[in-house]
């Protein structure tokens, strides 16, 4: 956010949490941090129970809105990423993919760009996650 104000640009930022990780997207929409009990989630990154409240006040300031993915959602972003592009992506680097896949409607005919982080996944999870059959 910082450096797409300091350059000038209208360039729209979308937060994403994990359904099973949502304490984010409950603060944006309080406006303040809102802790829940519980961030079990594959999006290992994305497993936050506390928000900071600084961070809050910055997301707040300058998303448009938070997305929400499920699980699937994410994994099938992983999938995706791998065999599409032969990335490894874990599930907090896939979820924003997730969430344009998602929102693919919304985004059609847009320039979008996502950020891929992250590829430290277990190897046995990323295995079993390759290994599901999409619904």
């Amino acid at each position: 956010m910082a450096a797409r104000d300091a350059l000038g640009l209208k360039t729209e930022i979308v937060g994403v949490v994990a359904t099973q990780a949502n304490a984010y997207e409950l603060s944006f929409a309080a406006g303040h941090a809102v802790p829940t009990n519980s961030a079990d989630t594959i999006a290992d990154g994305l497993a936050c129970r506390t928000p900071e409240p600084d961070a809050v006040e910055l997301i707040n300031k300058g998303a448009s809105r938070i997305v929400t993915v499920s699980e699937d959602e994410i994994k099938a972003a992983m999938r995706i990423y791998y065999t599409d592009t032969h990335n490894l992506a874990e599930g907090a680097g896939a979820a924003p993919l997730a969430a344009l896949l998602k929102e693919k409607s919304l985004n059609s005919g847009k320039s979008v760009g996502l950020i891929l982080s992250g590829g430290n996944v277990d190897m046995d999870v990323f295995q079993s996650i390759l290994a599901e059959i999409p619904q």
